[in-house]
């Protein structure tokens, strides 16, 4: 299955076609494989969300948790 993608100019709408296309699309199975294997529950429980305004944050926030920080912008 070959992956398309699709681009549009903000605020249109889908049309029937691509509205068909995305429904087909939600009755195919999930296919996980060595790349992108299924995770556990205990593996995505691990999963937090990062929100930092800038990398001067990030990086601060890594050293605070003694993590290595890779780049400095």
């Amino acid at each position: 299955m070959a992956i398309m993608t699709y681009s549009r100019e903000a605020g249109t709408g889908l049309t029937p076609e691509e509205q068909a296309m995305l429904e087909e699309a939600e009755k195919l199975p999930q296919v996980y494989d060595e790349d992108c294997p299924k995770l556990t529950p205990e593996q995505l429980a691990e999963f937090r969300p990062v929100y930092y305004a800038n990398m001067d944050e990030r990086a601060k926030s890594m050293q605070l948790k003694k993590s290595v920080v890779l780049a400095k912008a």
